[in-house]
């Protein structure tokens, strides 16, 4: 178990004016039409969320570092929970042709208009309770998501990624070490529910028995 960045750089590469987020629009509003998961959270205007998910090769350098570290390799079955479009899970299987991989998202919209050739791979549904036998994954992973879950949900999904890996896993989600990241946090996010610090979700990994990788994405 130790703590580890993949996407740290793409992210950092986004300028973000945390403070006029809130002061542009009803943040309110902004929050409960992104929580809809829809049209509006992907593919909207930005005060909804990523003001267009496009498929445009940024996820492949993070496919590569993570292919690279785990040692993935072709016929190996990779899942990534909260998969969204299927981008990451996409520039996968282009870092290492011949892998098996699923995703599940909470989002139809998004499954829907995920990669295409993707798709027959996805599926809709909660990543507290995933319709996959145990043991059945060399590597689970999942970026950026189990902060929106509410915490009297985390042990449940948490649980769910070990039951269902019987290898390597990877959680990264939003954290924040200061008041300023902490102030951040709250401007810049629309989906957040579970706000922690890093102690507090080590704590937490600790308290429901994951043993896999973990990472924190900080808005500074």
């Amino acid at each position: 178990m130790q703590e580890l960045d993949f996407i740290g750089v793409n992210h950092n590469k986004t300028s973000r004016n945390y403070v006029q987020r809130v002061v542009d629009h009803d943040k309110a509003d902004c929050a409960t039409k992104a929580k809809g998961w829809g049209f509006d959270y992907w593919d909207g205007d930005r005060q909804y969320g990523y003001g267009g998910m496009v498929y445009d090769g940024r996820w492949l350098p993070i496919a590569e570092r993570i292919a690279v570290h785990y040692g993935l390799k072709p016929g190996m079955k990779v899942l990534d929970v909260g998969c969204g479009k299927g981008f990451l899970l996409y520039e996968l299987t282009q870092a290492v042709p011949g892998l098996e991989v699923c995703g599940i998202d909470v989002s139809g919209y998004a499954i829907e208009n995920a990669k295409e050739e993707l798709k027959p791979f996805l599926k809709i549904g909660s990543c507290t309770t995933l319709p996959w036998p145990d043991d059945t994954f060399d590597f689970v992973l999942s970026v950026n998501v189990f902060h929106n879950l509410y915490n009297y949900e985390l042990a449940s999904a948490l649980t769910e990624m070990e039951r269902v890996g019987k290898g390597a896993k990877y959680n990264c989600v939003e954290s924040y070490r200061n008041e300023s990241e902490k102030a951040n946090l709250l401007y810049w996010q629309l989906t957040c529910e579970t706000f922690f610090t890093p102690k507090e979700w080590l704590w937490l990994y600790r308290q429901v028995g994951y043993i896999g990788d973990y990472g924190f994405i900080y808005f500074e």
